[in-house]
């Protein structure tokens, strides 16, 4: 995997581009001016990042593994220390399905009836290989999704949610807030 040098990542238009970010030659972003990336941050290959208006907004010590999307006119928020296992899709917009409105965007908006809501994933999230995340979800601190899992409504801190819809299965233990203010303090024993 090739990474972007400082300046290539720059040239892209990032509404902000924090420092030792990594950034693959492969991944892809649309509305660049509507992406903030905070600091050691590292995005892999084949990626795609496409930020409506509300834009995309990714904190410190964050991974988007292989092949994740994130897409939507609604915000996307990944906050620090979340990751992102490969094949994860966000998505902050989605069609109607139910046959009352036209789908998809070759059709003009008027004959369309798409949701478009924030997404948000607080402290600490991981979500599994494979996981889809709709419109509207908040993920609370700590929460991990197992792979393969839908997200369809809010999952609350320091849960494991699993299947599809997901389910919340057991909680998450908190020592790695611990951990997080040792790395922040400069600890490395």
């Amino acid at each position: 995997m090739g990474f972007l040098t400082r300046d290539a990542a720059e040239a892209l238009g990032f509404a902000e581009l924090g420092s030792n970010v990594l950034i693959s030659d492969r991944a892809s972003f649309y509305g660049t001016k509507h992406i903030k990336i905070a600091s050691n941050v590292r995005i892999d290959d084949f990626c795609v990042l496409s930020a409506g208006e509300r834009g995309i907004e990714i904190g410190s010590y964050v991974h988007i593994a292989v092949g994740a999307l994130l897409i939507g006119a609604g915000k996307i928020i990944l906050s620090d220390f979340s990751g992102i296992s490969s094949k994860v899709s966000i998505y902050s917009s989605s069609d109607d399905y139910t046959g009352e409105a036209l789908t998809n965007p070759t059709v003009p908006s008027k004959f369309t009836k798409v949701n478009h809501d924030d997404v948000f994933l607080g402290k600490h999230v991981i979500i599994g290989s494979g996981s889809v995340i709709l419109p509207g979800v908040k993920l609370e601190e700590g929460v991990a999704v197992g792979a393969l899992s839908l997200i369809h409504k809010d999952c609350h801190a320091f849960g494991i949610y699993a299947g599809n819809p997901a389910k919340r299965i057991k909680e998450r233990k908190k020592d790695l807030l611990h951990l997080e203010q040792q790395l922040l303090a400069g600890i490395t024993e």
